[in-house]
C-alpha cells in the first residue's frame, strides 16, 4: 500500500477508535472487516498504531496542537512513528531508518518538522501526566499501592503484552508440546508459576498449527490459569464457573477434574457461551455444561444451592489489569463505572455462594488493579458471612507445589492472604483473587 494510503487509514482507524464507543479490539476488527483487501503488514502497522496511540494519548494531545491537519492525522503520525520505535526495540535492532523514511515519505514538509521536533523532546522534563498516560482518578491508587514501583508499572503497561498458552493436562503433557512448537517454528519457554503455560517469543499465527487444531493448547494469560489452579477441582465433583465467558478458565478447570464430575459454565451472555463452544470441541471435555442465566439469583441458581463443591467467580470488573492488551480502558472506564462494578461484584460473589456445601471452596478473582474491586469486596464478604472462613493463597499455592508463591500475593500488614499479580512485577496481567471455605 501507498505510504499516503496507508497513513490516511491509520488517521481513519484512529478518529474511529477514539470515540470510544466500543472496545478498541472490536473497532480495529471491523475496520479489516470492512477494508478487505488490507494485507498482514498493513493490518499490523493499522493496529499497533492504534494502541501506541492509546497507550499514550496524553503526551500525544501535549504534542498535537503544534501540528497541522486534522488532530487525528496529528495522532496517527505520532503513533505510527512510536509503534516503529517500539518494534525496534523490541527486535533489539536501532532505529529503523527504513520505517522513519517510509512515514515521512506520506509527510508534508512542515509535518517532517513538526515530528523531528516531537522527537527532539525530552519527555522526562514534562508533567508526570504526560509521562505516565494515566487518568488521574487511576494514577492515584496506584501510586497509592506500589510506592516508588509505579513508574516501572508505567513502563510494563506501555510494553504491551506477550502471548502465553496453556496446555491441556488431559490430553498431553508440556515438554513435548513445547518440542512440538519447536518443530514447526515457534520458539517458547516454559511459564515460571503456572505448571501448563507456554510463553512465546512474538505473536505467530496458532490457528492452523495442529497442536491447536487438536485443542492441546489454549490462548490463556499466566494468571488467568493460575486462578483455575487455585480453585484446584479434583476428580467427580460438582463445581460450577460462575462467570465463565468465552470458557477460557472453564477448559483449564475441566482438565484439572480430568473430564469427570460435572462443571457447569454459566454466564449471563448466552453470545459469549457461544464462543466457548468451538473451543470445548477442541478440547475433548464431555463433563461441561454452558448455561445462560439471567442473574445472580437465577432459578438454576437456587436449585443447585447447597450443593456445589468448588464455585469460581471471576467477576465481571474494570479490566484495568489488562492495559497491556486494552489500553482503551483507562479512557472508558471511570470512578462511576468502578463504583457500579463493584456494587454488581458485591451482588454476585454473595449469589454465588449460596451455591456451595458445608466444606466447599469459593474463589473470588477480577483482572482489576483497583482495590474497591478486590480487597474491598472480600474484606466485605467476610465480614458479612461468619459462614465462610479466609484462606491464605500462599499456602494454597505452595500446597500445589507454586515456587515462590508468596511472592505472588498480598495482604494486611504484609500478609498473604490474597492473591495479587502485576504486570511489572510478575510478567502477567494484573490480577486478584480471594479464596474462602464454607463452614
Amino acid at each position: 500500500m501507498h505510504p499516503k494510503a496507508l497513513l490516511d487509514a491509520c488517521s481513519e482507524l484512529v478518529r474511529l477508535t477514539l470515540q470510544f464507543d466500543h472496545p478498541a479490539d472490536a473497532v480495529v476488527s471491523r475496520f479489516f472487516r470492512d477494508h478487505r483487501q488490507l494485507g498482514p503488514r498493513e493490518r499490523a502497522t493499522l493496529a499497533e498504531t492504534v494502541y501506541a496511540v492509546l497507550r499514550r494519548k496524553l503526551l500525544f494531545d501535549h504534542f498535537a496542537p503544534s501540528g497541522s491537519g486534522p488532530r487525528e492525522r496529528r495522532l496517527a503520525i505520532l503513533g505510527f512513528a512510536r509503534s516503529q520505535d517500539d518494534q525496534a526495540r523490541r527486535t533489539g535492532a536501532s532505529a529503523e531508518r527504513g520505517s522513519r523514511d517510509f512515514l515521512k515519505s506520506a509527510l508534508t514538509d512542515q509535518e517532517k518538522n513538526w515530528l523531528d521536533q516531537c522527537d527532539q523532546v525530552n519527555v522526562a522534563d514534562l508533567l508526570e501526566r504526560h509521562r505516565h498516560n494515566l487518568p488521574e482518578w487511576l494514577a492515584q491508587p496506584l501510586r497509592e499501592q506500589l510506592g516508588g514501583e509505579f513508574w516501572p508499572l508505567v513502563d510494563s503497561l506501555n510494553q504491551g503484552a506477550g502471548l502465553d498458552l496453556r496446555v491441556n493436562a488431559l490430553s498431553a503433557k508440556r515438554p513435548e508440546v513445547q518440542q512440538e512448537l519447536a518443530q514447526a517454528g515457534i520458539k517458547s519457554a516454559v511459564t515460571p508459576y503456572s505448571p501448563w503455560g507456554l510463553r512465546l517469543q512474538g505473536k505467530p499465527a496458532l490457528t492452523k498449527v495442529d497442536a491447536f487444531v487438536r485443542g492441546t493448547i489454549e490462548v490463556q494469560d499466566e494468571g488467568s490459569q493460575l486462578l483455575a489452579l487455585l480453585l484446584d477441582a479434583r476428580r467427580g465433583e460438582m463445581v460450577v464457573d460462575f462467570c465463565a465467558g468465552a470458557g477460557g478458565k472453564t477448559l483449564a478447570i475441566g482438565a484439572c477434574m480430568r473430564n469427570t464430575g460435572r462443571l457447569y459454565a454459566f454466564d449471563t451472555s448466552a453470545h459469549r457461551l457461544d464462543a466457548l463452544k468451538p473451543r470445548l470441541a477442541r478440547s475433548g471435555l464431555s463433563n461441561v455444561h454452558p448455561a445462560a442465566i439471567a442473574h445472580e439469583r437465577d432459578e438454576r441458581i437456587k436449585r443447585l444451592a447447597g450443593k456445589i463443591d468448588r464455585v469460581l467467580v471471576d467477576a465481571p470488573c474494570s479490566g484495568l489489569g489488562t492495559l497491556r492488551r486494552n489500553p482503551d480502558l483507562k479512557w472508558r472506564q471511570s470512578p462511576q463505572s468502578v463504583a457500579e462494578l463493584a456494587a454488581r461484584q458485591t451482588a454476585i460473589l454473595q449469589g454465588a455462594a449460596r451455591l456451595l456445601k458445608p466444606g466447599g471452596r469459593l474463589v473470588y478473582a477480577t483482572c482489576s488493579v483497583l482495590p474497591q474491586e478486590n480487597e474491598a469486596i472480600a474484606q466485605a464478604f467476610t465480614a458479612a458471612n461468619g459462614d465462610f472462613n479466609p484462606l491464605d493463597v500462599a499456602e494454597l499455592l505452595g500446597r500445589l507445589k507454586v515456587e515462590h508463591a508468596a511472592g505472588l500475593c498480598s495482604g494486611p500488614d504484609h500478609g498473604t492472604e490474597y492473591l495479587r499479580l502485576w504486570p511489572h512485577r510478575h510478567g502477567m496481567d494484573g490480577f486478584f483473587a480471594a479464596v474462602w471455605v464454607r463452614k
